[in-house]
């Protein structure tokens, strides 16, 4: 009998945008953007710096969006019937 198949787990480029309130400004909120290939659902590298940030940093996390593609892997190449020359 066999079972589920288990999901093999890819690192993806993960983006995440931070938003996080201005020291100096509370009331003023500020973007930063972090890439790096993560592992989805858990995103073990992005809760080490969200954990890094709030330890480090005095820009208090307002909130943070998550965004994922697959890892760039071999390219694809396509054969071209036609080429244009332009002058």
């Amino acid at each position: 009998m066999s079972g589920p198949m288990p999901q093999r787990r890819e690192y993806r480029l993960t983006t995440a945008e931070i938003i996080y309130r201005m020291p100096d400004h509370p009331d003023l909120l500020q973007s930063f953007i972090w890439q790096k290939l993560d592992l989805a659902p858990d995103f073990p590298e992005l809760r080490r710096f969200l954990e890094f940030w709030s330890r480090n940093i005095e820009g208090k996390l307002h909130s943070v969006k998550v965004g994922q593609a697959r890892s760039p892997g071999r390219g694809r190449f396509h054969h071209v019937n036609a080429s244009l020359r332009l002058h």
